[in-house]
């Protein structure tokens, strides 16, 4: 017997059936293991959180470090990586202090300066990579130990004391300005939200749109997730791959400037800290090493978690050395769920004995995208 369905009924088991997938998926998780731990840090330290002194600057590196996550990200959606996202913001800060030091440039165009800067050296390592069809984690790595001499030369050369500290107007803001700072109609805001926010959120919203709502981030992720369908359907696949790489390359320049503003100076150090949370942010939040699959909410969420373990340890008196184990640990148990991910994925579905024959397989899709645009 026959049951007739209709598109109410099916739009509510749609809908049950997504928020079960939620209940089981990373961001829940992350999202959860934060609530907890922001509970247990400002139940054992009251004053954890105390506003301008405390919350302000934590967003402010998590607002830097998911920028960073975002660069990383979209190299993984490709299924290759980014050893060089230090290096590169490095670079295209060091071409925005310099605009702003030696050229006299207003604070915009010398973002652009180092934003265009970064993107080009990330193109030329995805132009590079799709040439030669050597492996990303070869590349980018040769890519690193190059601008890892160049940076520094270039500092030394150009400015006496290594550095480069002209401040234009609209750095300080963007830097270390709050919503205190932002009054209308007589009301200013709140001391605890920094400024950088804005910006940062506005980036995340154009990746996810990117991902989830644009037919250029649909070809990226079948690049990523099967390569051979992406190029039988007439994809350039090496385009997309340059593509990638140098939006990864403006995205690690962005971080980089952004946290020269936060500092109030350009040095060669910029961007020491990047690589171990450019992994731990994406692969915590659910996207795919082997590429076709990314969150941009999850590493939002990766990043937090992480930041907001690394002010628990400070809180509690713990040592860098004790810092390194613990990010060392989240960073294999995140590769870990990672993989079992991935095998869970490909697990083909049995088919019950008395069923219908199996459909002839069809051309491999990408996994679709979650996005902050839409989460």
């Amino acid at each position: 017997m026959s049951h007739a369905t209709t598109p109410a009924g099916d739009a509510r088991r749609r809908q049950g059936t997504d928020f079960k997938r939620y209940l089981t998926s990373p961001q829940f998780f992350l999202a959860l293991i934060i609530l907890v731990l922001v509970g247990l840090i400002g139940a054992a330290k009251p004053n954890a959180f105390n506003g301008a002194f405390v919350v302000a600057p934590l967003l402010t590196s998590i607002a830097i470090f998911t920028i960073v996550g975002l660069s990383q990200m979209m190299v993984l959606s490709i299924g290759q990586m980014n050893i060089a996202v230090g290096n590169m913001a490095a670079f295209g800060a060091m071409f925005t202090g310099m605009a702003f030091d030696l050229w006299n440039m207003p604070f915009i165009v010398g973002l652009i300066a180092g934003l265009v800067a970064g993107a080009a050296i990330g193109g030329l390592t995805g132009w590079i990579i799709a040439k030669t069809g050597v492996n990303s984690f070869i590349v980018t790595l040769a890519m690193s130990f190059a601008l890892l001499g160049l940076v520094p030369t270039v500092y030394s050369m150009l400015s006496p004391g290594s550095a480069f500290t002209a401040k234009p107007e609209g750095m300080e803001f963007l830097g270390r300005g709050t919503f205190l700072d932002v009054c209308m109609v007589g009301y200013c805001g709140p001391a605890a939200i920094p400024v950088m926010v804005v910006p940062v959120l506005l980036v995340v919203l154009l990746v996810g749109g990117l991902y989830a709502r644009t037919k250029l981030g649909r070809e990226i992720l079948l690049t990523g997730a099967n390569i051979k369908a992406a190029e039988l359907s007439a994809i350039p696949t090496n385009k997309r791959v340059v593509l990638v790489h140098a939006l990864s390359g403006a995205l690690a320049s962005l971080a980089g400037i952004l946290l020269a503003t936060s500092t109030g100076s350009f040095t060669p150090a910029i961007g020491n800290e990047f690589m171990l949370q450019s992994f731990l942010g994406p692969i915590l939040g659910g996207t795919l090493l082997a590429g076709g699959y990314i969150s941009v909410t999850g590493t939002f969420l990766g990043i937090t978690l992480t930041l907001l373990i690394r002010r628990g340890l400070e809180l509690f008196g713990a040592g860098v050395e004790m810092l390194n184990i613990f990010l060392g640990l989240i960073l294999l148990v995140a590769l870990s769920a990672e993989r079992i991910r991935t095998v869970r994925r490909r697990k083909p579905t049995p088919t019950p004995p008395d069923g219908p024959p199996p459909a002839e397989p069809a051309a491999a899709e990408p996994a679709p995208a979650e996005s902050g645009a839409t989460a």
